[in-house]
Formats: structure tokens, sequence, C-alpha cells
């Protein structure tokens, strides 16, 4: 072959292949140009409304809520994703609203009154009229943490039984005995919050333990959050899973204090709060009596209902891959009306999580605009009852539609960036699974970076449904705002997602601002929508990585396939 058709030849297959990129590029642009911020839009302005009443388990709220996805999904071509034919799971839940009193017998003193819900709040799990704890010796727990494989225990050997605990929020903040100014990785992941840290995990152990009530001490910074987002998500209609014990095993009073009540109680039956919580710095930390004793009383209004998550599906065009998925998912719900206030009543939660809806929404019609469809199905999974402790997402990671082992991974949305377009994209997860890296390359190509979760200490992987799907070994993608705003000044982002946290978190505030930009939350939407279609149609499984917690229940579920 002479030079010059060698390079003719060369420049023809050059330009095929190139060819060939760009149209494999081209496939998904179609649906990306379909993601936009006026979609996201037309969905929040919908499901924040109030006429949506706050979109509270149980209520018109949720009727108006399920309707609307469901024709959303029905809208867009998307098939029934429930097996049984229809877009529904059905979630057994009751809803249960509490009043309580509370009170601290202190040494003989008369006792010390508590004022619910600006003191304290107080409900319990367990689906009964009337629930009773007095005369309840108090104990200090510390943090209330069994961690073996860090060779913690905050019981010690103590019996708990029929007490009532009183403890911290978060985990131990250990300094590194090589830096004191920073905190030990190698204890509770250093400066991130582990599971041990939340408020769930403290009410779970101190049922296992057999005490009677679990009371947690309330201080903004470890919890992650002001005292005003446990008054309102506490002392309004709170729900659980019904099941069939009706949760007898669930410890009876659950409790939150304030650090002012704590302190008082502490100082006036001679203890100081300062000095127990350095004691409860350290593994031989024990459990410290205190002298008081504890009285709880909650009647509760108990009402059992069918409540709903609404699935989607976009069936793949693989015959041999079709039967595998990959989840978006988002909750639909927010904490509804609270009547009992004066001025505005609904808690609209426009960022939480309508918007999130939003976007599972715009990213199905974007997958919609494939042809041909990605190889694996797509589930879209708008889930109730997460702001009550992510228990839509519970069931259906307890009562998959889909077998679990043949599901690849969640990708969670909830809240979007509404300040405009961002350099950056925050990885909640990060750290956890080879979803990371497939978002990093998603970014890249949209010429931005991928930042670790920049305040790990407050727990947030933790606090979504992502974590649900987590726990029974589903890799799991959860990503939040960036805070590098283009052309905004440097502080900008971090400005507004802590007004946001201070003011408008589980607030009747959350509501759409004039001054929204959803230019970034349509990026970010495209981003996720890259890394689902790049699962659905990849060669491989994401899988955890080494060291994950999650990783062995993942790996025993794969190799029993």
């Amino acid at each position: 072959m002479s030079t010059s058709r060698f390079l003719v030849r060369t420049i023809l297959f050059a330009t095929a292949a190139a060819c060939a990129s760009l149209l494999a590029a081209a496939a998904p642009k179609a649906a990306l140009d379909a993601i936009t911020a006026d979609e996201l839009l037309k969905h929040i302005k919908v499901l924040s409304s109030d006429e949506f009443e706050g979109r509270a388990p149980g209520s018109k709220g949720e009727e108006l809520s399920v309707k609307y996805i469901t024709e959303q999904f029905k809208s867009l071509g998307l098939k029934p994703g429930n097996p049984n034919g229809s877009y529904t799971q059905e979630v057994p839940l009751a809803g249960i609203i509490s009043t309580p009193t509370a009170s601290f017998s202190i040494d003989g003193k008369p006792a010390m009154p508590l004022q619910f819900p600006d003191d304290y709040v107080a409900s319990s799990a367990r689906l009964q009229d009337n629930i009773a704890v007095q005369n309840s010796d108090m104990v200090f727990v510390g943090y209330g943490i069994v961690a073996p494989e860090y060779g913690w225990d905050d019981y010690k050997s103590v019996d708990v039984k029929g007490k009532t605990i009183l403890m911290l929020i978060n985990d131990p903040p250990l300094p590194d005995p090589n830096d004191p100014a920073k905190l030990d990785d190698k204890m509770f992941k250093g400066k991130a919050m582990t599971y041990y840290g939340r408020w769930t995990y403290k009410y779970e152990i101190a049922a296992a333990k057999g005490a009677a009530a679990a009371v947690i001490i309330h201080e903004t910074e470890p919890a992650a959050y002001p005292y005003s987002v446990v008054k309102t998500s506490w002392s309004k209609e709170n729900f659980e899973i019904d099941a069939p014990d009706k949760n007898a095993g669930a410890v009876q009073v659950r409790s939150w204090i304030t650090l002012d009540v704590a302190k008082k109680l502490l100082s006036e039956s001679g203890q100081d709060f300062d000095n127990l919580k350095k004691m409860a710095l350290s593994k031989e930390f024990k459990p410290v009596p205190i002298n008081a004793k504890a009285n709880f009383t909650v009647k509760q209004q108990v009402r059992s209902f069918k409540s709903h998550n609404v699935i989607g599906k976009l069936e793949g065009s693989d015959t041999a891959l079709k039967d595998e998925f990959v989840i978006y998912s988002a909750h639909w719900d927010h904490l509804g009306r609270h009547p009992e206030l004066q001025g505005d009543q609904i808690f609209n939660g426009a960022l939480d999580n309508a918007s999130g809806v939003a976007t599972i929404l715009a990213i199905a019609k974007g997958y919609t605009k494939l042809d041909p469809a990605p190889k694996r199905s797509i589930l879209f999974l708008a889930t109730t009852a997460e702001e009550a402790g992510l228990l839509g997402a519970k069931y259906y990671a307890e009562h998959p539609l889909y077998p679990l082992d043949k599901t690849l991974a969640d990708i969670n949305v909830d809240g979007v960036n509404p300040i405009g377009k961002s350099h950056d994209i925050e990885d909640i997860s990060f750290g956890n699974s080879t979803l990371d890296d497939l978002l990093a390359d998603a970014a890249k190509q949209q010429g931005r970076i991928v930042n670790p979760n920049t305040q790990p200490e407050k727990g947030t992987f933790y606090r979504a449904d992502n974590f649900e799907f987590s726990k029974v070994g589903l890799p799991s993608l959860y990503t939040a705002r960036g805070i590098e705003i283009v052309g905004k000044p440097a502080e900008y982002g971090k400005q507004k997602r802590d007004e946001y946290v201070a003011h408008d978190y589980h607030q009747a505030s959350d509501q759409i601002k004039p001054d929204w930009d959803l230019s970034g939350a349509a990026q970010d939407a495209q981003l996720l929508f890259e890394v689902g279609y790049e699962v659905a149609n990849g060669s491989q499984f994401p899988e955890w990585k080494p060291g994950n917690e999650f990783k062995a229940k993942r790996d025993a579920m794969m190799h029993a396939r």
C-alpha cells in the first residue's frame, strides 16, 4: 500500500472513529437538554404549593403528592414500577400525636417541671395510647455508644434496665494523640459523624439495654441543627412503620432536652455538665448515677393507615440486562400543617424535598429522550415518611419490589442548589463506593470538581434515604450543593447554605424564594443523569470500597446469587 493511500485510509478510519464517538456522546445529550431549570421549577411550584399542605403522610397532601407524581410518570411514558401493575407500593404506617408531660425530681425537692416543647420533647415509637415512666432512676451514659471496633463501651456492665438514661448527641470528639488540634481519624472517623452519633442509634441502643426512657441533650453544633428543628420535628404528628408487634421492642420514651435544662438538672443534682462531658471523652468512662428521678407520661392518639412510595420504571433495552436496575430516589413528604402556630402554618418544604422529587422527574424526562433506552432498567422512586426516620426507604429496602442482588445502585436526591451554577459539587457519600469515581468523571466532563463532604460532622449521610439502601448492602450515592458559585464571592455559597440551615430548614419558611436560580440545580441533575446512565450501561456493578461498613453485606448477597 502506498504512503498516500495509507494516509487516506488512516484519515477515513480516524474520521469514522470520531463520528462514532460523537454519536455515542450525542445519545445522552438529547436527554441532558431536557433537564432544565424551568422543568425543575415547574414541579417544585406544584409540590410546595399551599394546596399540598406540606405533604404530610396520611393527609390530603399525600393524596395530592402521590396523584401528581403518578400522573407525571404516566405522562412520561414510564411503566408502573410495582410488578402488580400499579405505580405505588403500600407502606403500613401509624400516625402518632403525642401529648407529653415530664418532670425531674431532685433529691426530694419539689419536682422540676418542664414545658413542652420549649424545654423538651417526648414521644414513643410504641403504638399504644398511654406511656408512663414514673420515678425512674436517672443515669448519665456519656455518648451512649457501644462500638466494639473502637474498643468503646459507654455502658460497661452497668444495668440500666427500667432507668432513664441521659446522653450526649454525636460521637465523642477525641483529639489526635499526635496533634491535639485535630481529631483522631482512627476513632469514630475523626471529624465525620458515624451512625453511633445519630439520635436513631442512641434510641436503638437504649432499647437494647432495656432503658425505660432515653433523653438526649441537645447542642446545636454537634446535633447539626438548632433546637428549633427538634421542636418542630417532634412536636407534630409523627410516624412509625405499623409493625405486627406494634413496635413493642422500642424504648418506651424517647426525649430531647435543651442544654439549659440539662445544665440546671445536673447542677441541682450535684453534677456539672462540662465536667461530665469531659469525662465522657475517655474509653474508661463509666455511667454516672444522677441524684434525680424522671417522670414521663405520653398520651398518644394513634391512627393506622396505608401510605405510599411512588415508583415508575423505564424498561432497559437489553433483553439480557433489563431485569437489572438502577434506582433514583427522593422523598416526597415533608412536615405538613401545624395548626397550633400563629401566622404561616404550612411547612411547604420547597427545597426539602419538593426539589428532590422535581429532580428525579426531570431526570426521568431525560431518560425518555434516549433511543435506545439504557441497557438496564431505571426505577424512579419517590418515598414516603423520610422526615419521620427514612421510613419509606426503609420499607422498600426491607420489602424490595425487585431483587436487591439485581439492583446496582441508589442515587438519592434530597435538596438542590438554588443559587446558581457552581464550580463544585459535594459528594456526601465520598469514600464509600466506586460511584465516587463515576461522579468525578462526569463532573470533569462538565469542567467541574467533586469535593468530599465539607461538613462530615453533621452525619448527613445517615440522615437521608440513601442510608437505608446502604444498610442492606446497596451502593448509594448522595450529593449536596456546591459552594463555589460561579460569579459570586468565595464565601457566598457557604453563607447561603448556612442561612438555609439556620432559618429555613424544617421551618414554614422553606419556600420558593424570589432570588432562586435553579441553573445550578439543573447542572447537578444532568450530572446525576450521567452517573446513572453509566451504571445502567456499564459492564460492572458498582462496589463498596475496601473497609466500608456495608461491604460485607453486599459481598454476601452477590456471592449467594
